[in-house]
């Protein structure tokens, strides 16, 4: 498979690092985790998770982790074509277009997922588990659902209203 869109200027934040422990026969084992969100702030970002013995190891395999699951999303200016909503475990994300110059108006990891996709103007309510991991997938399958204007217009045959259109 050729990957379309390879390595332009990718940010890398780390949202969570945390210590986990295995126990073995002989005691405790101790690792790290790592929650890695990468994204070109241009439409294109993944959420990664990474597990070694040491940080900077398990940093680096979630960034390959986050490239390896990058999405595409939908676009219309600095926003997104309509309302939506994401599910991932006990996590529920709800994601909805505002006008220009509003922000991004969420918290915690599914902030950092909107603005290293490339939106700068959403209101995202987060509802349920504020897990790290699930809230962030969460807002990825939330962006997995939104539907492609043209194609949506041409399956339905009849011109769709979008709420807030903005300049590029």
């Amino acid at each position: 498979m050729i990957r379309e869109f390879e390595e332009k200027e990718q940010k890398e934040k780390v949202v969570q690092i945390r210590r986990v422990c295995k126990v073995v026969k002989g005691g405790k084992k101790l690792g790290f985790r790592a929650v890695v969100i990468v994204g070109d702030e241009n439409g294109l970002v993944g959420v990664g998770v990474g597990k070694a013995n040491e940080v900077s190891s398990a940093i680096r395999k979630s960034v390959d982790d986050a490239k390896k699951h990058q999405i595409k999303v939908q676009r219309i200016g600095k926003t997104i074509p309509h309302e939506t909503e994401g599910r991932w475990g006990a996590s529920k994300v709800i994601l909805r277009p505002a006008p220009s110059g509003t922000g991004v108006i969420a918290g915690g990891a599914a902030r950092t997922v909107l603005e290293l996709a490339g939106i700068a103007d959403i209101v995202a309510k987060s509802i349920g588990a504020s897990n790290a991991i699930n809230t962030a997938r969460a807002t990825i399958e939330g962006l997995k659902a939104l539907k492609i204007l043209d194609i949506e217009e041409e399956v339905r045959g009849k011109k769709l209203e979008v709420k807030y259109v903005q300049p590029v």
